[in-house]
């Protein structure tokens, strides 16, 4: 049951750089297929977009830790509904950070931020990041279930016992 949580968190941990390798590049291909950028308002500051992103991240990598250490190996299923729950909790998670960020960040205008936050709510990368979040949650989910079905360490074919 130990080798079963730290492979869990590892791969987690995997996964969550994974995640944000995707997130980088889909906001990097989509603002040059736009024209446009990832924050679009100036008055936020340069630290609120990285900001964002990291949050969701870290949002990602307690689920993915929480999904993989509490089901025991056996019980470990591929569940859309649950990737689609993370990845909707990572893009509220994204949207609320950069109110959040924007807003210690400048105590003197709390509403712009308010206001940037709302604006997040339908803007692409916001959607991308839970987007993102839900099809890598997927993807954890099947390496969990393909590893702890196979009982033990991937084996070549020659390494295996015909008489089973």
């Amino acid at each position: 049951m130990r080798d079963e949580r730290a492979y869990a968190t590892v791969v987690a941990f995997f996964a969550t750089m994974l995640y944000l390798a995707l997130v980088v590049g889909a906001f990097g291909l989509i603002s040059l297929a736009t024209d446009s950028d990832v924050v679009n308002d100036p008055q936020v500051g340069p630290l609120v977009g990285p900001t964002m992103v990291i949050a969701a991240a870290l949002m990602l990598l307690v689920f993915l830790i929480v999904l993989g250490t509490r089901v025991p190996g056996d019980r470990q299923r591929v569940s859309p509904g649950v990737a689609f729950g993370v990845g909707v909790a990572c893009y509220a998670v994204f949207i609320a950070a950069g109110g959040i960020a924007g807003a210690i960040g400048d105590p003197g205008d709390p509403l712009h931020y308010f206001l940037f936050a709302l604006s997040q709510l339908v803007g692409w990368p916001a959607i991308t990041a839970g987007l993102a979040a839900f099809a890598v949650t997927l993807i954890y989910q099947l390496v969990l279930v393909g590893r702890f079905r196979q009982r033990g360490r991937p084996r070549w074919p020659w390494e295996r016992d015909d008489e089973e």
